[in-house]
């Protein structure tokens, strides 16, 4: 099976309700979705979003860096040489994150579908289904007491909080543990938003007043190694690193440092499937266990991202939301949501039918 072309197309999706963090706001998903052809008629899918505030990729970019710098690497190579061609991607040029991942995502579709098994249990097989959290969007804290209640009310266990002001982050996320009540599951995204110390003052008064967050992730910012070790140092609670580790370096000098607890996972981050599994690895020999991310992409991504958590005992945890906050979902096939429940399938590779509504990217 050789690889012949690559097309590009745009998805485009609203969500349910505007998504807010620390960093942006959101109102709908448009991301890039790259199809991989192959010389016996086979179509490798993958997708990527802009997400300049954190990667530093736009739609124009990852387009560019695929159409221009990857794709020319590898057409004539053969998926059954899935290394020589996840290399080629990594290789094509430094950092676009995304666009590698695109591209790495459509390349382990179409390995699944030449040895006609299904991705999760190539990558590994140690389960088939795994739960997701739900975002809890930034808002004032009456705003996010509903989302909490309407999230426990569609099936969801475990609530990820968005904060990162300060002013009444203390606040949201006590509302959000009463309306979830004392089973739920907390967790808590600063996106960046504190400094050390703040971090350290809030977390150990949501310790105090009994808000037993799982975790908080990356509550200062990225570059911030130092601060992030002296928050991990100087409260209880979990501290689980996000936008401060990208690739395999990062992982490598944050567990040297033991700046955090745990690592968040992103194929937009790491590239694709190749990088999250080499810092999975690493993450496991240092008892460092992993949650697997997204970027709030549609369920092409998100699928993957699925079949890789659920492949890998060291991905304890999932952030897998992305289309549970679409209004619709294009994607036939791929992964199956039922409330925090993600099911994935049987079919071979993603296990993808189709995606409806796509728009062929210009130029």
């Amino acid at each position: 099976m050789k690889i012949q072309d690559v097309r590009l197309y745009i998805l485009r999706a609203p969500l349910r309700t505007p998504f807010k963090t620390a960093l942006r706001t959101v109102d709908r998903i448009e991301d890039l979705v790259v199809a991989v052809e192959t010389d016996t008629g086979e179509t490798g899918w993958g997708e990527a979003p802009a997400t300049a505030p954190i990667t530093g990729d736009t739609l124009h970019g990852i387009a560019c860096a695929v159409r221009d710098h990857i794709a020319p690497r590898i057409r004539g190579l053969e998926i059954e040489r899935l290394e020589q061609a996840t290399d080629a991607v990594q290789n094509a040029l430094v950092h676009n994150t995304s666009a590698k991942a695109a591209v790495d995502i459509a390349l382990h579709d179409l390995y699944g579908k030449r040895w006609g098994a299904p991705l999760w249990s190539l990558l590994g097989g140690w389960r088939s289904e795994v739960e997701t959290d739900v975002t809890i969007s930034l808002n004032d804290p009456a705003t996010m007491e509903r989302d909490a209640r309407q999230a426990i009310q569609d099936g969801f266990r475990i609530l990820k909080v968005k904060v990162g002001t300060d002013a009444e982050d203390l606040r949201r996320v006590e509302v959000v543990r009463q309306a979830a009540g004392p089973d739920a599951v907390i967790r808590v995204d600063a996106n960046q938003g504190w400094t050390p110390k703040q971090a350290v003052r809030l977390i150990r008064e949501m310790e105090a007043r009994g808000l037993e967050p799982e975790l908080v992730e990356q509550p200062v910012p990225a570059a911030d190694l130092e601060g992030l070790k002296f928050v991990t140092d100087h409260v209880r609670t979990d501290i689980l690193a996000d936008e401060a580790v990208f690739g395999l370096r990062d992982a490598v000098r944050l567990i040297r440092m033991r700046a955090a607890d745990r690592i968040n996972l992103k194929l937009m981050k790491t590239g694709g499937i190749t990088g999250a599994v080499k810092i999975c690895a690493l993450a496991e020999e240092f008892g460092i266990r992993c949650m697997m991310g997204c970027m709030l992409e549609a369920n092409v991504a998100v699928t993957a991202a699925a079949h890789l958590a659920a492949a890998k005992k060291n991905i304890s945890l999932s952030d897998l939301d992305g289309p549970a906050l679409c209004a619709a979902d294009p994607v036939r096939g791929g992964a199956r949501f039922e409330g925090g429940r993600i099911t994935l399938p049987n079919a071979p590779g993603l296990g993808i039918a189709r995606i409806e509504g796509l728009v062929p990217y210009p130029g």
